[in-house]
């Protein structure tokens, strides 16, 4: 009896349209190239190059022996949900409450999360070029449309009132705003996020989601300036996204978090229910020690950040025909390359920074990001979290691979 032909499954319309991290692939193919035995310099992936604090990690195992490691809350132990409400009420002037919290397993599903919350089909977000390479897909992923500000270096890569005014449209539905900014370090200040303000009060049915994950890595204060610092009548529709992968350098520990309008709030922890369920308890308390104690070691983390970043800015000056954007925080130079592009190694023209990305990577065994997977063509990030030594023979191989373009 001869069997039935079988059918291969159809994905779903989603699913043909999702594409993986540009980031993450190229972190990917760098390990392989390391694996083999090959002196891979990374200068992709926007991950810390310190331990975690010693006093997180502490904290965790002490979790760990009490026998706190079953299922957490959706929204997060009640403990780290009090203390960053404590913390975002410093931060902003503003009282939050536990009720106006989530927190899951990394801040990228809290943002997947508060996207899937508030965006229709067909609803329009306003995401400022250059933006994290994930934002486009995720918004795709809850059914709107990414519409691109495209904010380059005549802006300081940064959000105008008139650019704003722009882009809005009777689709707009919510606006994403990251500072300082991943990937050009750039930072708002009052006055601009003031003037911002202004012209989102003139709609009020946008909706705004304010990227915080690199707040507290700031060169010239304490803590990057805040939309609801300046415009506390925004409060209402304004959630502040934050995490503890960047500043406390707990990127695989996977802890990230939400403060914003209760509804909204809500709506997110249920989702987050439905889907990862809910954050490692471990994590948790780790995370927990981070925010309550953590601020000394977060200084100390931004001293050297910023010796590193006055650093790999000294060396890529020495290659010509380039400019590096200043950083005000994070951990990343936004280089403009637009002079070599359309140039040829060998028998390749490297029409885009693609091109060079792969070619670089290949060539020189130096992992950096294309411009391209930002929004923003032209460009390369570089991330200086890593030791200076290392750096500083990135760019010598980079100087020569660029240098040799014909």
């Amino acid at each position: 009896m001869s069997r039935p032909t079988q059918t291969p499954v159809t994905l779903a319309r989603r699913a043909q349209l999702l594409k993986p991290s540009p980031i993450l692939m190229l972190a990917a193919r760098a390990g392989e190239m390391k694996a083999a035995g090959q002196d891979v310099i990374s200068l992709s992936i926007g991950e810390p190059d310190w331990p975690t604090y010693e006093r997180i990690k502490v904290a965790a195992v002490q979790a760990i022996q009490k026998n706190l490691s079953k299922y957490t809350p959706p929204a997060g132990i009640p403990e780290l949900r009090k203390a960053i409400a404590a913390q975002t009420s410093k931060d902003l002037g503003l009282e939050f409450e536990m009720s106006e919290v989530v927190v899951s397993s990394g801040a990228k599903i809290v943002l997947f999360a508060a996207l899937q919350a508030v965006v229709d089909p067909g609803d329009e977000v306003i995401l400022v070029a250059p933006f994290w390479a994930s934002y486009t897909t995720m918004v795709e992923l809850a059914d709107g449309v990414p519409r691109i500000a495209i904010c380059d270096d005549q802006s300081d890569f940064k959000l105008t009132p008139a650019i704003l005014e722009k882009s809005i449209t009777p689709k707009t539905k919510a606006i994403l705003l990251n500072s300082p900014s991943n990937p050009t370090g750039k930072m708002y200040t009052r006055e601009e996020l003031s003037a911002l303000a202004d012209v989102l009060r003139r709609h009020p049915q946008v909706a705004v989601i304010s990227d915080d994950i690199y707040n507290r890595l700031c060169f010239e204060a304490k803590l990057a300036p805040h939309l609801l610092q300046v415009a506390p009548d925004l409060r209402p529709r304004v959630l502040a996204l934050n995490g503890a992968s960047k500043s406390f350098a707990m990127t695989g520990w996977r802890v990230g978090w939400a403060v914003g309008p209760k509804t909204w709030v809500t709506a997110m922890a249920n989702y987050l229910s439905q889907s990862v369920s809910c954050a490692s308890a471990p994590a948790l308390y780790g995370a927990l020690e981070g925010v309550l104690h953590g601020d000394e070691d977060v200084a100390k983390t931004v001293q050297l950040l910023k010796d590193r970043r006055d650093f790999l800015l000294g060396e890529l000056a020495q290659i010509p025909h380039i400019k590096t954007a200043i950083p005000e925080g994070a951990f990343y130079l936004w280089v403009d390359i637009r002079h070599y592009l359309g140039r040829r190694h060998r028998d390749q023209q490297m029409v885009g920074s693609a091109e060079i990305c792969a070619t670089l990577l290949e060539e020189k065994l130096v992992a950096a990001v294309p411009g391209v997977e930002f929004g923003l063509e032209g460009y390369l990030r570089l991330s200086y979290a890593l030791e200076k030594e290392k750096g500083r023979e990135a760019i010598r191989r980079m100087r020569e691979f660029l240098t040799s373009l014909k």
